[in-house]
């Protein structure tokens, strides 16, 4: 599914009308056939020279795609533009070879939209496009292969692809394109959804897998259905991968949701069958390292196809080095083939264990919430046998740990710890695990003082020595931070800890927001070896609200994530800048205050436990005509309090309202409704505060 480079509204939105499903998305939605043309019939028999089998074998039995596919594709970083050529193309498998990608794994070099001319030739072949690549595909194939590389190239399961200039789809075509592929040397089809006319998916996508199979070239086929009609229930036999979600962007509310969506598909993945909830947008700018991160480390454990959606040719070092990670890699590429299982998730606390085919679990600790969390499993509760100890391996940290079973961290906000666990008896040749921590939302006012905690514990089978820690405030920020007691001790044995007292100041005059302290400790194996730790920690600066009835839209924020763009004051969420909203309407009541998001959403506020009721007129913008689904919640520390249904354009605005007395932080959360993220434009109209 192709996403134009400035929508964040092409995702699919099905209507079912009688039998008829009907999906509009991408860069124009279905395309209307030519005046006087006949209903798109199944696909063409297949020519003479390319004869479908007599009888097709129900399975992909075919050693293809054993592990999740590797590679790159062009669209999130230069979708039809002109720069998305031969020489492009070219300069990326030479950027494999000369930056260690194709060492680490990486595979295929992927076409997508845009390479061919729009209309086909008199012999209804495709035609590549002779500017962008002059020499042909097989040129490309050829130049690909000499590097030790696959090419990948694209197109849709319909009369058209996806971009709204309207190049040619297969549907009708497929024995006749699959051949074109075959000849070239294509690797890789990445066969969309787009303008496929009603007919059934199941027909549509088993028909290429049948032309793919009669030329006879091995082919990777990667099915980019959305997940509109659950390939993940049918395509097994089908395809080597499928799509589970709509489009990515580059956003933390577009990959959260993308995530949630395939997380609970794990029974269905294995070798040579993947849930594939799209391509990574590591490096594109959007989103905070730590983020990406997190966007690579869950990827990763959910045993998904790894395609680098950047631009390879201006990346940074700190893209590069993500994208290589080869113990994280390993976690993707395990030949067991197994999709990592949530284990909990309780307070968007994730802990999510991959079983691995050494025996060992690859555990991710993913702290979902905009503040530092403690994250705590067990070595049996990941899937572990009994033992006296583990050995837990930090994977972005690249160190090996011993565990008498805990498995535990403070976690920064949207970030991931991930973790390689196996239960082996040579534990004892590593330095003890420790968690560090500074306690639960720690809310201080602009001038204040407060006393904290830092807490050292010790999770390992044996002592921590000559343990030390310090803890500092923002750099060059004016925070000052002493001890207010001993932050020392000889020893701290397994499973004990031992606390500091520490008094924090903030400077008169610090905005409103969350700043990370630096907590870290300092300690020496059994065996002598000097261990360095260090977590950030969230300390969140606010002002009380004033006592009265204020809008909401009036008043700071502790933080926000929102599905795309900012989120907008007493207008409309618009499109991805800031200030570019409307007049918030719904169900065409215009209103002069309240907040306009975007699910997935959510927006903080500190209430100081001194405020009351929150309250709201909510539903979808009109500024989407009739798309949009969401659903609106209201969290007070940690629990929802009020929440609506499914809400969609249809419905006129609710009334929504709780009873946050006493809380320290109220959240208003949007969700997408649980159908994915389409034009899902939000409204919490006429939003208050009573204190």
């Amino acid at each position: 599914m192709r996403r134009l480079p400035i929508r964040k509204d092409a995702t699919v939105r099905r209507r079912v009308v009688g039998a008829l499903t009907v999906g509009v998305l991408c860069t124009g939605g279905l395309a209307a056939l030519p005046a006087g043309s006949a209903a798109a019939a199944p696909a063409a028999a297949p020519p003479a020279s390319a004869a479908a089998p007599a009888d097709p074998s129900p399975t992909l039995d075919d050693g293809l795609a054993l592990t999740p596919p590797m590679g790159f594709n062009n669209w999130n970083s230069t979708h039809c533009r002109a720069d998305f050529d031969e020489a492009m193309v070219k300069g990326i498998a030479d950027i494999f070879v000369e930056k260690g990608l194709k060492e680490a794994g990486y595979q295929y070099v992927n076409l997508d939209d845009c390479w061919a001319l729009p209309d086909r030739d008199a012999n209804g072949k495709l035609v590549p496009d002779p500017v962008r690549f002059p020499g042909g595909i097989k040129a490309v194939a050829d130049y690909v292969h000499s590097k030790g590389l696959k090419l990948g190239i694209y197109t849709s399961a319909g009369t058209k692809t996806c971009s709204d200039i309207g190049f040619p789809g297969a549907l009708g075509h497929e024995y006749s394109d699959a051949q074109q592929f075959a000849d070239w040397g294509v690797d890789y089809l990445k066969y969309d959804n787009c303008n496929n006319q009603g007919v059934d998916a199941k027909q549509r996508y088993t028909t290429m897998r049948d032309a793919l199979r009669a030329t006879g070239r091995p082919i990777v086929y990667s099915i980019c259905e959305w997940g509109s009609n659950k390939p993940w229930e049918w395509a097994a036999d089908v395809g080597h991968l499928w799509r589970t979600t709509g489009d990515i962007s580059d956003s933390w509310g577009s990959m959260l949701s993308l995530m949630k969506q395939n997380l609970p598909l794990d029974q269905y993945a294995g070798p040579g069958h993947w849930n594939d909830p799209d391509m990574l947008e590591v490096g594109n700018g959007g989103m905070t390292a730590t983020e990406y991160r997190t966007h690579f480390s869950m990827w990763s454990i959910m045993a998904s196809p790894l395609l680098i959606g950047t631009d390879l040719r201006t990346a940074s070092d700190e893209t590069y080095e993500i994208l290589s990670n080869h113990d994280v890699i390993a976690v993707d590429q395990d030949p067991l083939g197994k999709q990592g299982a949530v284990v909990s998730s309780e307070g968007g606390r994730w802990v999510v264990s991959k079983e691995m085919k050494d025996g060992s679990r690859a555990v991710a600790l993913f702290n979902e919430t905009g503040s530092a969390q403690r994250i705590a499993t067990t070595a049996r509760a990941v899937g572990l046998p009994a033992a006296d100890a583990y050995v837990a391996r930090d994977l972005w940290q690249h160190k090996n740990y011993n565990s008498a079973g805990t498995l535990a961290a403070t976690v920064p906000a949207h970030g991931t710890v991930l973790l390689r666990v196996s239960a082996d008896p040579k534990w004892a040749s590593y330095p003890p695990a420790a968690e560090l921590g500074l306690g639960d939302g720690v809310f201080m006012e602009p001038g204040s003082s407060a006393k904290v905690s830092s807490t050292f514990a010790n999770l390992g089978r044996n002592a921590a020595r000559d343990v030390s820690v310090s803890l500092t405030g923002p750099s060059g920020a004016g925070w000052k931070v002493a001890a207010a007691g001993p932050t020392g001790a000889p020893t701290v044995p397994s499973g004990k800890s031992f606390a500091t007292p520490w008094r924090v100041t903030v400077p008169a005059g610090t905005a409103t927001g969350s700043y990370d302290l630096t907590l870290r400790a300092s300690y020496r194996s059994p065996q002598g070896t000097r261990v360095t730790t260090t977590v950030p920690v969230t300390t969140h600066v606010a002002t009380a609200p004033p006592t009265g009835t204020s809008a909401l839209s009036d008043l700071p924020w502790l933080a926000t994530t929102n599905g795309w763009g900012p989120v907008e004051r007493d207008t409309s969420n618009g499109e991805s800048a800031a200030g570019d909203g409307n007049p918030i309407t719904i169900g065409s009541v215009v209103y002069a205050k309240g907040l306009g998001v975007h699910a997935e959403s959510s927006v903080d506020y500190y209430t100081a436990r001194a405020c009351e009721r929150v309250s709201a007129k909510v539903g979808v913008d009109d500024e989407k005509d009739t798309k949009g689904t969401v659903a609106f919640e209201i969290w007070a520390d940690g629990a929802k309090v009020a929440s609506t249904g499914v809400l969609t354009n249809a419905d006129a605005a609710q009334d929504l309202s709780a009873d946050v007395t006493g809380a320290q932080v109220v959240r208003l959360v949007v969700t997408d409704g649980g159908d994915g993220i389409d034009s899902d434009h939000a409204d919490w109209a006429d939003a208050r505060l009573s204190c």
